[in-house]
């Protein structure tokens, strides 16, 4: 991490797990735990829990966010909800692009992008999926692949608006299956990508910019990953649900 020129972001994405109840009682429980931590602290939740995230947290350091968002603004797309409906509850952040929505519900980098232009355009802040699969590491692709999805998911996104863009690179075979990526390995993708965002805009846009690792880190091997330069923090998964695994993570970005 370079603290001195970006921000380092621990945020967990629960994915389908805990209700409005359970998020409450959980966010009560983490509150004191990352209380005083130097790094920035979010919450992704699922849209039913995001109300209650959102009066739980008030008045702590804790920020919201949701899992996903439509491109479109209303329509007929049942069971999707639109940026704006999250901007106007006061939700800050939002997952675009997670393997799993790419894996299981038809995203495309094409829809990446219009997710992405749709939370950029109702002020909320987009956490920026990217990873290559275990087919495409062992074809010694990553760079290639990983590319493409930062370069098509920034389509029409200025160097002002880019402020407002974390990207995680989760290497989707390291996502939920117990392993992670070695330190090595996150630093070297980490760092391609700012290599791209340093030809799409330029150096100082690319030292800025906030580049999670994501994938399996957890409260044993955070401190190492997070202590590489270009590994700003996490997207955590399972031990998001944890609140000592998740504050231990919090404290070891927080160094």
């Amino acid at each position: 991490m370079k603290k001195d020129v970006r921000k380092a972001v621990i945020a967990g994405n629960w994915k389908m797990n805990k209700t409005p109840a359970e998020a409450t009682a959980f966010i009560e429980e983490l509150k004191p735990l990352v209380a005083d931590a130097s790094c920035d602290v979010v919450i992704c939740v699922p849209f039913v829990d995001l109300q209650n995230a959102l009066d739980a947290t008030k008045g702590s350091n804790i920020k919201v966010g949701a899992e996903n968002c439509h491109w479109a603004t209303n329509g007929a797309f049942t069971g999707e909800v639109a940026a704006p409906m999250l901007a106007e509850m006061g939700v800050e952040y939002v997952v675009i692009g997670h393997s799993e929505r790419r894996a299981y519900f038809g995203e495309t980098d094409e829809t990446v992008q219009m997710r992405t232009r749709a939370a950029i355009d109702n002020g909320l802040k987009v956490i920026l999926c990217v990873g290559e699969v275990l087919e495409q590491r062992e074809q010694g692709i990553t760079e290639e692949v990983v590319g493409l999805q930062t370069k098509v998911a920034l389509g029409g996104v200025s160097k002002e608006e880019l402020k407002n863009i974390i990207i995680a690179y989760e290497p989707v075979w390291a996502i939920g299956t117990g392993k992670t990526a070695t330190p090595e390995q996150a630093e070297e993708v980490n760092h391609y990508i700012r290599t791209v965002i340093a030809k799409l805009y330029d150096d100082e846009a690319a030292e800025a910019i906030t580049i999670q690792y994501g994938g399996s880190m957890n409260a044993k091997n955070a401190e190492e990953l997070v202590g590489k330069v270009d590994v700003d923090g996490g997207l955590i998964g399972g031990a998001s649900l944890k609140s000592a695994d998740f504050a231990t993570i919090v404290a070891a970005a927080s160094k």
